[in-house]
């Protein structure tokens, strides 16, 4: 099979295609077939060193969509089963998904429908689950409304289909003006400015799923209304610290949550791929590429200038 094997951190070129066994099931472990993944802005820091919990070498990629290749020994998979996968260590603490066959964990293996290509189906494990995760932390009922802030991010315009699908009326931001209206297109109620880190509007919200983070939190929160809850997602603009940020003035009244911790709960998944099917929920996909192809994914990913959507690539 083939593998894309990083064995020193560095740029496109170190994403060297390998042969490599089949893995065999064991016990616990499953033989997922990849037959799909989607590329993240944060692999490409990996690959580049940026996270030092990350031991060379590795298969790197943290989802994958494909099949029961072989079952666990212990396992309630059927070969040929659709299956996802993201997060629990895969790509990371071991080989994730930028190969063609993985051995996952089978309690990391969720069993899911869906009818449509391998390359749609790649677009939604990790991206939706974020946004889908970062609503049910809101805590919002049907009617009230959400701001979420970096909506033409792949989890930005997934939280909005959702949100608006669970009930919700949606606020979405952007910083390029010639976006704004593509947020309404996909679904949101209104589409707001993000003007150097201020938002152009003074309405408040319920709930806020955030995905630019520190810069622009005091801004943010100033959003939201008593009572209400913001949830961290992402970091757009690269910075990880809040300096000189005052909890007392700013979160008073609120609640906050962070979905960092990579908890996956399968009635989650089930939920999410329930209302995907029903409302035959999607986002754009800019590019796909082959497995071939995976150096060319990478730099693609990181262009400022590119289509709206997730990049995809797939194996067959």
């Amino acid at each position: 099979m083939k593998s894309v094997v990083i064995h020193q951190a560095g740029g496109p070129e170190v994403l060297r295609i390998e042969e490599r066994p089949i893995p065999v099931a064991t016990a616990t472990q499953t033989v997922m077939h990849i037959r799909a993944f989607a590329v993240h802005r944060y692999e490409v820091l990996t690959r580049e060193g940026g996270s030092p919990s990350v031991k060379f070498p590795r298969v790197i990629g943290i989802e994958a969509v494909g099949e029961v290749a072989e079952p666990a020994t212990n396992s309630s998979l059927k070969k040929g089963q659709r299956v996802v996968t993201i997060n629990g260590g895969f790509g990371r603490e071991f080989d994730g998904s930028e190969q063609e066959y993985a051995l996952v964990p089978d309690d990391q293996l969720h069993a899911v429908e869906f009818d449509g290509s391998w390359a749609q189906m790649a677009a939604y494990p990790e991206t939706f689950y974020t946004a889908f995760g970062s609503i049910k932390y809101t805590n919002l009922k049907p009617g009230q409304s959400l701001l979420v802030r970096g909506g033409t991010t792949g989890v930005g315009m997934a939280a909005i289909l959702l949100a608006k699908v669970l009930g919700l009326t949606v606020t979405a931001t952007s910083r390029r003006p010639e976006r704004l209206a593509k947020l309404t297109a996909l679904g949101a109620d209104e589409a707001v400015l993000d003007d150097q880190g201020t938002l152009a509007t003074t309405v408040q919200y319920d709930g806020v799923v955030d995905m630019v983070g520190a810069p622009a939190l005091e801004d943010t929160l100033g959003h939201l209304k008593a009572g209400g809850t913001y949830t961290l997602v992402g970091l757009l603009a690269g910075k990880w610290l809040w300096n000189q940020f005052d909890p007392f003035e700013n979160l008073y009244g609120r609640r906050y949550a962070t979905i960092f911790d990579g908890t996956v709960y399968d009635s989650w998944m089930q939920e999410m791929f329930q209302l995907i099917n029903q409302h035959h929920l999607e986002i754009p996909i800019a590019k796909a590429f082959p497995l071939d192809e995976i150096q060319a994914a990478q730099t693609y990913v990181m262009q400022h200038d590119r289509p709206m959507g997730q990049v995809i690539v797939t194996t067959d």
